[in-house]
């Protein structure tokens, strides 16, 4: 049974591990295109531009219910101090 939770604990840490060095190697090339000299640096600015419309786009999808009721809210306040 130890050798059964050891081996899981090994194998989780090469995931997290895997998945860090991966996130790290991406965020380094990210880094090295909009630093490089030679290179294009609109392309660097796209990459930026495309990466905050995903993040943009996830956020409003997993938070669209929450962002309609507070804007809601505002709505009918506004509307309730005019009147």
């Amino acid at each position: 049974m130890q050798n059964k939770t050891t081996a899981i604990q090994i194998i989780e840490g090469r995931r997290e591990n895997s998945i860090k060095k991966r996130m790290t190697n991406a965020l380094l090339k990210a880094r090295n295109v909009l630093t490089s000299k030679s290179g294009d640096q609109m392309t660097g600015w796209l990459i930026v531009v495309l990466i905050v419309v995903v993040v943009g786009a996830v956020f409003m999808t997993l938070y669209q219910d929450s962002i309609s009721t507070i804007w809601n809210s505002i709505v009918t306040k506004i509307t309730s101090l005019l009147s």
